[in-house]
This record gives structure tokens, sequence and C-alpha cells, in this order.
């Protein structure tokens, strides 16, 4: 299995990590943070508005492609990257989450996933080899495993069955069909249960994979179980190989994954958010309909280069968002995505520099503030 993946920077006082992932499409500068694209496009934005807002890596679901347009589609016109003109890397999940997120649509067997299609009702197996046969049709960069993240919270038995049965799918799909360098990664499951975090980290590490996800936290846990899960993990997986955290996306608990060595990381909040008015701000989090906001005339954050706040004051986005006009929810997913990029980006040079330690303790005293009234 290729490698393209090298540590140049750690820090001396926490976990924290620089790295850089080579990909066929371009080197990632880590620890970074990839918006998410589900179904080939991340919401509202062009590929130029990604390179503009420094997007190094963006994802694709292979689930949600697979059903529409479908993979064979996808690679009939030259690939996802072809397809959708983002000429970076892409990283594409399996469907694991979907098997959480659409628990009424699906059943589970050894053999794989029978999903019912929430677009025509159509029953649809997906087993872990046909996940591999999707993203190597897709052409993706990176492609994940397909893993069972179960719900928060799971009795033991379940979680265990869970874990033990993405262990399992996860050989079948290392010795699966993949595209030509393209790297895959394992994903590590077991919910708050630091034994089975353990456990599964250490079967995947057997399996030699190019990198590693951490999957099923911030589905509802309580944030200190997410870390203990999270320490647990890491502590078993190699130190050679990337590290992503999956879905996780607000910029405190970003800032805490980077301390806990995290060199990847996802999350649709950012663009959600964008899309129903808020916005990350180093007050706070933002609601942009909120009336205190229509007498604000700066910008958002005056240290912020992104096109919501160099060109438009906040009192504008107030009232667009109020007007109900797309702009103002399309800069508002801009804004996210640049904070979060940014911070991700003012990390990896403090942990160079050898400074992350007062970086992190100040940015976690502006980020970590709750939402304003």
């Amino acid at each position: 299995m290729g490698r393209g993946f090298d540590v140049v920077a750690i820090c001396s006082t926490t976990g924290a990590r620089a790295g850089l992932l080579r990909t066929r499409h371009g080197p990632i500068e880590t620890p970074t943070f990839m918006p998410v694209g589900t179904q080939g496009t991340v919401k509202g934005l062009t590929p130029g508005d990604l390179h503009l807002l420094g997007a190094q890596c963006v994802l694709g679901n292979a689930y949600h492609l697979w059903l529409q347009p479908g993979h064979a589609v996808v690679r009939g016109a030259g690939g996802l990257h072809a397809f959708t003109s983002w000429d970076g890397p892409i990283l594409t999940d399996s469907g694991g989450f979907q098997v959480l997120s659409l628990a009424d649509l699906r059943r589970i067997d050894e053999r794989g996933v029978t999903f019912r299609s929430h677009l025509n009702g159509e029953e649809r197996p997906f087993t872990p080899e046909l996940a591999m046969e999707v993203q190597a049709a897709l052409g993706s960069d990176i492609a994940m495993v397909l893993d069972l993240c179960p719900p928060y919270p799971s009795m033991h038995s379940d979680l265990q069955e869970a874990t033990e049965r993405t262990t399992r799918w996860a050989r079948r799909a290392r010795v699966a069909s993949r595209a030509s360098g393209q790297m895959v990664f394992g994903i590590v499951q077991g919910g708050t249960d630091v034994v089975l975090r353990r456990w599964s980290a250490e079967s995947l590490s057997e399996l030699d994979f190019d990198g590693y996800g951490i999957g099923g936290l911030s589905v509802g846990e309580e944030r200190e179980r997410t870390w203990a899960a999270l320490n647990a993990s890491l502590g078993a997986l190699p130190p050679d190989r990337p590290r992503y955290l999956m879905g996780v996306g607000a910029p405190a608990d970003l800032l805490a994954g980077i301390a806990r060595g995290i060199d990847l990381f996802d999350c649709v909040m950012p663009t959600r958010l964008g899309r129903n008015g808020a916005v990350f701000t180093p007050f706070g989090r933002l609601n942009l309909r909120n009336a205190a906001v229509a007498g604000r005339d700066g910008p958002l954050d005056p240290s912020c280069a992104c096109p919501a706040c160099v060109g438009f004051s906040s009192a504008y986005l107030h009232h667009l968002v109020r007007a109900r006009e797309e702009l103002g929810l399309r800069l508002a997913s801009m804004h996210n995505l640049s904070v979060l990029m940014q911070l991700a980006r003012d990390a990896r040079e403090a942990i160079i520099s050898g400074t992350f330690g007062d970086f992190v303790a100040e940015a976690l005293e502006i980020w970590g503030r709750p939402e304003q009234a």
C-alpha cells in the first residue's frame, strides 16, 4: 500500500502535529478542515469559491452519489474531479454514517446494508466491496471503508457487535479493488467505550491502511466522553499515518482535536449554520437574524479575509438573511468555512514555529464562547 504522509513538526507540549499528505491531485498541508460536498457540491458554493477560501480537499459521499446520478455516470464523465470541475484532492466517505442517519430505511447483516432509497423506495444492497467499487469509479484520492456507526447511547452488546463487524468489513474492503493511486482509510469505531475504541484501533492498524478515520463521535455524547474515546483511539494508531476525525467542526472542537494529534477534519456544520443565517465570530456564534445586528456597520470579523467580511457590513448581511436573499446565506456559509480553514492554517503555523501551546490557549478563549443572544 502506497505511503504519502510525512509529519513535519510536532508540538513539544501537546499531541499537535503538522504534516504533509501527498495525493494524486496535489498535497494537503495538515491540520486542515475539509468542506463537505455530499452530492458533488458544497451547497451554494462553486469550485472557484472553495479555491478562494483556501480549501485543500473536498468531500463527496459514495452512498449518495451511488444513488444519484450513479457511479457509472460519474465514471463516464471522467471521474468526480471532472464531473464537478474541482481539480484538488477529494475524499469520499463510504456511506457508513448513512447507516446511522437513515436507520429507518435500512437493514444490516454480515454481507452489508440493504437500503430503501429515499428517492424512489427501491431496495438496494450496499456491501463493503461495492462501497470500494463505487469509490474506485468516482476516482477519489482517498476512499473510506464501509463501517457501522452506532447511535448514542447504545447497549454494550450492540456497540461491540457493530465495532467487530466494522473490522470484519474493513478486512474485506482492504483487499477490494481501488482506483490507481487511491488511498484507503480504515475507520475506528467503538462509541464512547475506551476499551472497544482501543481494540478497534489496534485491529485496524494490523490491516495497514493508508490512514485512519475516527468515526462515531459527535453524535450526541458529552464532550468529556468524546475526548476520552478519541484519546483511546489515537493511542493505538500508528503515528506515521494521517488521522481524520469525522464529523467534528465547531471551532473549539477543531482546536481540541488538533491538540490531540488530529490531521483532518470535516463537518456539515459550517455550511448548514450558514444556510440558516448563523455565523462563527470571535464573540461567539451569532444569529444574523437578531435585530441587534441591524445596527452593526462593521464586518463580522475585521481580521477575516473572506468575501463576507471584506465586502459587506454585518448590517447588510442581516438584511439579506431577513429578506431571505440567497446571497446572505451563501456569504454566511463562506464565512464559516473560512473561519475553520484559517483556524487550521494558523494552528499549523503555530505548531511549526513552536508556539502552539500559547496559540491554542488564546484561541480557545476566543472560540469557546457561547452563542450570542
